[in-house]
């Protein structure tokens, strides 16, 4: 297996561009500023750089050059399954899996290219026989397992809407999504294993199936293996394993429906500060071109039967619940191995073990080994020595995102791959931007990171890697190719060595189509649009360097940012305030500048009560159960009141910025408030945990 790729792809995309376009560009800024620039021109060499496949040709790239609405590729069809399976036959000439899975059982499974194939043109024919039409929902609620990946391009292939739901979500949690999308087929797990404990979820499941009308099928997968009585209680329904055998002249012979380019592919859901998650529509050609474009440029992941990128084997821990696994499957879009894992990276509650992951990397000889910004630091803080895992040595880029990563967490990780690859006699290279290899020159044996930055929104990055710029610990180090992405100050300028509002001043593919059952498009348009009217503000705060490294400093909103998964204040409260000795309550995220994310939550309690270890448990339970474990807050604390405006909005982002160390004056209008005099307990709270030696002192 190659240890890395001969010459990065971003290189090989460069070349492509000189020779067939005869544009050459003498800096990443000066291709950048050009990606940018010709919005139509650089989206149209990333459709014929990855030989992307249409019936019929498109009338224009970008006919419509404005947010929202944007029209990209209008005449051009698509079908995201039709990109994957393409693969099927060299990948499996060349001997590759196209899936290969573990779980905290230790059950070891390869799915090959014809037989993802076969299993995906089974199910779609199942779910056609069930009545799925273009347009109609399928929503699931499964871990992070093949039989998902399978679910998912079986349910797009015949223009079915998927949307997914992690089983550690609770019954409120994934009501409050699919009610909203109205499904017509639900795809659920009968429990899963998560921190060495096993979780029935059947009485969920029986529970989704009650309070969503529009299901007129259920499909079960028996991951976990519960007794037979659990399952009877869930009526009718047909299970996994019969609806994906079929293997006969039609299975064979199945090909994915061409759909409009801007068909819906999937719905997902991002909170934001008020109401319900929002629910945001993204189209199969844009997902495709952005995911093509991150995935290789950016993120150095080659094709697994290329010869410059032979025997590719992309990881990217994450839960169904998080972007990531949508990033995860979208591997299969040029042809690399996914290699995926269901369970708890850090082994259990019990038995903490924080090399499980990295065991798992090192015995399936992961190439790209992704996760979120809190498990490097957690190993870090665990005392993971990798030099334990020569296996790792295959293992060429570290990937991270969900956060920022501090820069103290970046060098442990460097620092333990040099360790690793000195153990094996090997030099690392001289520090600096890598160099297009040449023959006879053997590949970096360091690690390289690629942190990225993007969101759920647009299903992508704005801010990422590049294989040929020099690292800088702590940053990211530029603006992905095609995103016009500008920090912006109060006055609406753009800056540079400032932090400033994340801004994308122009259309990027995969921007949502719409938000589902948004009539007039307003939730659409106060999400990203009330700010700067016809301007993204993506809600990160954002200083680009002189150089044109990037880094982000935590969100400009309210939003809980947990671990890379996003949650709604609104729905905590909804959990959190349904007990009766809880009458008001406030949470803010202090997730700022790659220190670890601080959630401390402010309760109100009835008169009498007193906020004891019972009560907080009861709390946390409350959390656990409606949300996820995800989003217990790390402390919890009995205040008198909870400051309010005048219209009786909570000042959850003032209270934000006053823990960040911005003075009282600056962040809140005490004229606009409601009950002014209880802000003293927060600046005195606020000084406390600013104190030398606290937990969370500012640096």
């Amino acid at each position: 297996m190659s240890a890395a790729p001969f010459v990065p792809q971003i290189r090989l995309y460069q070349d492509w561009l000189r020779q067939r376009r005869g544009l050459a560009f003498d800096s990443y800024d000066a291709l950048w500023r050009w990606s940018t620039g010709d919005l139509p021109a650089f989206w149209q060499s990333v459709w014929d750089y990855f030989e992307l496949r249409s019936p019929t040709p498109h009338r224009a790239v970008l006919a419509q050059a404005r947010m929202p609405d944007a029209r990209w590729f209008e005449g051009a069809q698509f079908n995201y399954a039709h990109q994957v399976l393409r693969h099927v036959q060299p990948a499996h000439a060349a001997g590759f899996m196209a899936v290969v899975s573990r779980n905290e059982r230790g059950g070891h499974r390869e799915l090959s290219w014809p037989e993802l194939r076969r299993q995906v043109a089974s199910l779609a024919l199942h779910l056609r026989e069930q009545g799925v039409q273009p347009g109609d929902r399928v929503a699931a609620y499964l871990p992070n397992v093949p039989e998902a990946m399978v679910a998912f391009l079986a349910t797009v292939s015949i223009g079915g809407v998927w949307s997914i739901c992690a089983p550690d979500m609770g019954t409120a949690a994934v009501l409050d999504r699919f009610r909203q999308i109205g499904p017509k087929v639900l795809i659920a797990c009968d429990g899963v294993r998560y921190g060495g404990r096993d979780f029935d979820r059947t009485a969920v499941v029986a529970e989704l199936r009650a309070q969503l009308p529009t299901v007129r099928h259920l499909v079960v997968h028996r991951n976990l293996g519960v007794p037979q009585a659990a399952l009877d209680a869930l009526g009718s329904f047909q299970e996994w394993g019969p609806a994906v055998a079929r293997d006969d002249a039609r299975t064979e012979g199945f090909e994915p429906l061409w759909l409009p380019f801007d068909h819906p592919l999937w719905i997902v859901y991002s909170s934001g500060t008020t109401g319900l998650p929002k629910p945001i529509v993204h189209g199969h050609g844009g997902t495709v071109l952005v995911a093509l474009a991150l995935k290789t440029l950016h993120n150095d992941i080659g094709c697994s039967y290329h010869p410059n990128s032979w025997g590719e084997r992309y990881h990217w821990y994450s839960s169904t619940g998080w972007v990531m696994w949508n990033a995860q499957v979208s591997g299969l879009l040029n042809g690399t191995t996914c290699c995926i894992y269901d369970g708890n990276p850090g082994g259990s509650k019990d038995n903490p073990d924080w090399t499980t992951l990295w065991r798992f990397g090192a015995e399936l000889g992961v190439t790209f080994f992704g996760a979120g910004a809190a498990f490097f630091a957690n190993c870090m803080k665990a005392g993971v020595d990798l030099t334990a895992l020569p296996g790792l040595k295959s293992v060429r880029a570290l990937g991270t995102t969900g956060s920022p990563l501090s820069e103290e967490a970046q060098r442990w990780g460097t620092e333990q791959f040099r360790k690793l690859h000195a153990l094996a006699g090997e030099t690392p290279a001289t520090a600096g931007p890598s160099k297009p290899a040449q023959a006879g020159l053997e590949p970096r044996p360091d690690v390289w990171w690629c942190n990225i930055s993007g969101g759920t929104d647009f299903a992508g990055a704005f801010i990422g890697g590049n294989r040929e710029l020099p690292l800088v610990p702590g940053e990211m180090q530029c603006r992905l190719l095609g995103c016009a992405v500008e920090a912006w100050n109060e006055q609406g300028q753009p800056v540079v060595g400032e932090v400033g509002e994340l801004v994308c001043t122009k259309p990027i593919p995969s921007m949502p189509l719409y938000f589902w059952g948004d009539e007039g498009s307003q939730r659409y348009l106060s999400s990203y649009f009330d700010m700067y009217p016809g301007v993204w503000r993506h809600g990160d705060w954002l200083k680009i360097t002189p150089a044109g490294g990037c880094i982000i400093y935590g969100r400009s909103d309210a939003t809980i940012n947990r671990h890379g998964l996003r949650m709604g204040t609104s729905e905590l409260y909804s959990a959190v305030e349904a007990l009766p000795e809880v009458l008001d309550s406030l949470v803010v995220d202090l997730e700022y500048l790659g220190r670890e994310s601080y959630m401390p939550l402010f309760v109100v309690l009835r008169p009498g009560v007193v906020l004891d270890d019972a009560i907080k448990a009861r709390i946390n339970t409350a959390v656990r159960t409606a949300l996820s474990p995800r989003f217990v807050p790390d402390e919890i604390l009995q205040v008198a009141e909870i400051p309010r405006t005048l219209s009786g909005k909570k000042q959850e982002l003032p209270i934000k910025k006053l823990l960040l160390g911005q003075p009282i004056d600056k962040v809140v209008n005490k004229d606009a408030m409601a009950n002014p005099g209880c802000l003293g307990w927060y600046v005195q709270f606020a000084q406390q945990r600013a104190q030398p030696g606290t937990a969370a002192a500012q640096p």
